[in-house]
């Protein structure tokens, strides 16, 4: 018998032997491996020379000696050269990549200590020192810097430091001085993919614009759900990604962004200060970086501080040039003054001088409070992204006393400079802006006469409300009942006395009659102003255009008048509709006299009028001897849904009459409901009870099954299948038939007995069968008592018909 492809070979000992593919996979597999182990043994020899170097220099020692003292100390210390090597740079660097790598030296060296056996394996992952995430953060390092491009950079990060973390990828962005941000070098993405993202203008929401603009850096679970695009998303759209700010000296160079082809889990901290310090690696390497000029693209101009002067004495806003500060540690302090323009306004009326080569704490100490300008700037000096704001509070401490101005700002990066434009308001000029627009929105016009000189003065409202030319005339007090509707005269000659004689503020509402033949409605309001004789000298006033406020009452008015006509008709229509449903349908019917058999029935209508609904009911003895039992509920509420019922109701009784089965009933019916109501829509259950066999065949249309209460249990009759009445033109129903015994209850609801809004309609089916058990004495006792503890709160009309057999 042949082997079949796959079998395993009994001349390779049971081993499946590898296709032509799978050896070529193997053998790239196997030399892909041996280019890593070879690129890690030569920076593992690279770490050591440097830190042979060092001693070379601490102990003015040859390399030879030095390098044998390495040797030794590695072995007192029981680690490996290489690891060794790695704890003596971090003791001569001290700088951020020298503090994470402590941490997991010292998490190494905790794990040797509690399992000596296991020293030469990293901690608690297996792996041996050489490759653990100290010395593989060193070994990120040197290959960073001696990369000499940034692409080369992202490759060393991916493969020395990140693709033990789990990472795929990695994209190093740099931020330009406008906000935007340009690929600058990327690992482990397609270069097809790499390509379309070269470059994002500035404010395009991205995952790496998250790390640019929190300064903390941003960590996803998982792109999934973030809505935010980014480099490899279509490669790993369910990935985890980082992006993390490069920056340093208080300036943001750019992002490093990582991504993972699986959900991100929470990392300790030691993996977040790994990451931070290789963000930090590649600031050093973003800080000389030039963005590549596209075909056709001019090259970027970013002038320096010189330029920026220039540019800002041709300005006509005060402006600053301002250049960073650092502290000894090479943190961001504060920001130099090193320019101020000829255009200069300080808000405490310093001189150029003064201000020019201060820290800007200094000169504006409180830039650093409520207003946060400071904070602006530091933000546009770190990320490029400019500022505006509008009447931004300006202030200044002159012998600690603060002074204070509104000023628009202006804040943008150039450079390694800043530029700060700030235009200082005047405020008797913008408070005279303010009265003018208030005056245009409130359509106010003013208005001034001298008594003694007959002198008129109006401004430019009050002409156009009057609808005069600016030229014309003003209109004396006197004669401004001759420019009113005759019907104001008493009510202008009222305001006249008040003002005129009894000299006291006084108003009045009157019509004004226009040249052109438009009337206004107009209320005028004014004081008198006395001379130190207590004379009338002048009055001062204004006039506002109340029209509009005047037609809005008018209609409001109307729209009350109307709104109560309405209602009156609704509360009508609703309580014919309460009649008709009653005069149908009481919530009591008289008792269905059976062998043997005992009927009830029960209507509860809604409490609310307006609700008044369709839910209907019947149990009536037919002339075959069978009990026709059956409930329905009417789609919506009000005097058509009423109505609606009393013609399915009345239909059904009469259909009944012909003997047909249940089935048959409600397809009759569903024609009705389809072709003769106007295309309602409707629920119900039909059944047939036949006395002498204590038989029910029933049928339902989309309604809630019967329940059949049997000795201490409960359960709803098996369902079957029919539509609700009225969706279709023509449907069957299915029948189905239950036998019941002496003693058995047999209960057929409307939702308007269990339906809740805040649960599913089987959760309220489970709690009427709880509260139907146990069985009350009388069939109008058990009905009563379903109706008192219903739980529904929907405040809809409830039906509810039972049997009970002898």
């Amino acid at each position: 018998m042949s082997e079949l492809p796959g079998d395993p070979d009994p001349g390779l000992g049971g081993m499946t032997p590898l296709s032509p593919v799978g050896r070529l996979a193997a053998t790239v597999d196997r030399l892909s491996r041996e280019v890593r182990a070879a690129q890690a043994e030569a920076e593992g020899r690279a770490l050591i020379e440097l830190a042979k170097g060092i001693l070379v220099a601490r102990l003015g020692c040859g390399p030879a000696q030095a390098a044998r003292q390495l040797a030794e100390l590695a072995g007192q210390s029981q680690v490996t050269p290489l690891e060794f090597a790695v704890e003596v740079i971090n003791q001569a660097a001290r700088d951020r990549v020298s503090e994470v790598t402590d941490a997991f030296l010292t998490a190494t060296a905790a794990v040797r200590t509690a399992d000596p056996g296991d020293g030469a394996r990293g901690a608690g992952s297996g792996e041996p020192v050489a490759d653990s995430a100290a010395v593989r953060l060193r070994a990120a390092e040197s290959g960073a810097l001696a990369a000499d491009d940034t692409q080369a950079v992202a490759d060393a990060l991916l493969e020395q430091a990140l693709r033990p973390l789990g990472a795929v990828a990695v994209a190093i962005w740099a931020a330009g001085y406008d906000g935007s941000l340009t690929l600058a070098g990327s690992a482990g993405f397609p270069p097809a993919e790499a390509a379309r993202w070269r470059y994002v203008p500035p404010d395009v929401a991205t995952v790496a614009r998250c790390g640019l603009t929190e300064r903390s850096g941003q960590w996803f679970a998982s792109l999934a759900g973030t809505g935010l695009p980014s480099v490899g998303r279509h490669q790993y759209p369910d990935g985890g990604r980082v992006a993390v700010p490069a920056g340093t000296g208080g300036r943001i160079h750019g992002v490093l962004e990582i991504a993972w082809p699986v959900p991100l889990a929470p990392q300790p901290p030691q993996v977040v200060r790994q990451v931070e310090a290789l963000a930090e690696l590649c600031a050093h390497t973003l800080e000389s970086y030039t963005p590549p000029r596209g075909p056709g693209q001019e090259p970027r101009v970013i002038p320096d501080a010189v330029e920026l002067m220039d540019l800002a004495d041709g300005l006509h806003d005060p402006a600053l040039v301002l250049v960073p500060h650092l502290d000894a540690a090479g943190h961001l302090a504060d920001f130099r003054i090193q320019h101020v323009n000829k255009r200069f306004l300080d808000p405490a009326g310093r001189p150029r001088a003064v201000v020019g080569g201060a820290l800007l704490l200094e000169a504006y100490p409180m830039a650093a409070g409520d207003s946060e300008l400071f904070q602006n700037v530091e933000r546009v000096y770190a990320t490029g992204e400019p500022f505006r704001a509008r009447h931004m509070n300006l202030t200044a401490l002159v012998d600690q006393v603060p002074l204070s101005a509104v000023a628009d700002i202006s804040v943008s990066r150039h450079g390694n400079a800043v530029l700060l434009i700030w235009r200082i308001e005047d405020e008797t000029a913008r408070l005279a802006s303010l009265l003018q627009h208030a005056q245009r929105l409130g359509r106010i016009g003013g208005f001034e006469e001298n008594l003694l000189t007959g002198e008129i003065t109006w401004n430019g409202q009050l002409f156009d409300l009057y609808g005069r030319p600016h030229t014309s005339t003003p209109v004396p007090l006197e004669e401004l009942a001759a420019h009113a509707h005759p019907d104001d005269a008493v009510a202008i000659g009222r305001f006249l006395r008040t003002l005129l004689h009894h000299r006291r503020p006084a108003s009045a509402a009157f019509r004004l009659r226009r040249p052109d033949g438009v009337t206004r409605h107009v209320r005028v309001v004014a004081e008198p102003v006395l001379d130190t004789d207590d004379r009338l000298l002048l009055v001062r006033g204004a006039c506002q255009d109340i029209s509009a406020q005047h037609w809005t009452e008018v209609a409001l008015a109307a729209t009350r008048d109307q709104l109560a006509q309405t209602e009156q008709q609704a509360i009508e229509r609703a309580r014919l509709t309460l009649q008709l449903q009653h005069a149908i349908m009481p919530p009591a019917q008289t008792p269905l006299r059976v062998p043997d058999l005992q009927v009830a029935v029960r209507y509860r209508p809604a409490e609310t009028e307006q609700l008044v609904g369709g839910d209907w009911y019947d149990a009536v003895m037919l002339p075959s001897g069978l009990v026709l039992l059956c409930v329905g509920d009417v789609a919506g509420h009000g005097i058509e849904a009423a109505t609606s019922m009393v013609v399915l109701r009345n239909a059904l009784r009469g259909l009944a009459v012909t003997g047909a089965g249940p089935g048959q009933l409600l397809s009759w019916l569903n024609i009705v409901a389809h072709h003769l109501t106007g295309g309602i829509t409707a629920t119900a259950v039909c059944g047939l009870y036949d006395p002498a066999r204590r038989t029910l065949r029933w049928a339902r249309a989309g309604h809630l099954p019967p329940v059949l209460v049997r000795g201490p249990g409960a359960e709803p009759l098996p369902l079957v299948r029919g539509m609700l009445l009225g969706a279709v033109a023509e449907t069957a129903y299915e029948e189905a038939e239950a036998q019941l015994a002496a003693g058995d209850t047999l209960l057929m609801y409307t939702d308007g007995l269990i339906e809740r809004r805040d649960r599913p309609v089987e959760e309220a089916l489970a709690q009427l069968l709880s509260t139907v058990r146990p069985t009350p004495n009388t069939l109008d006792q058990h009905l009563d008592r379903l109706l008192t503890y219903s739980r529904s709160d929907t405040d809809d009309d409830t039906c509810l018909v039972g049997i009970r057999v002898g």
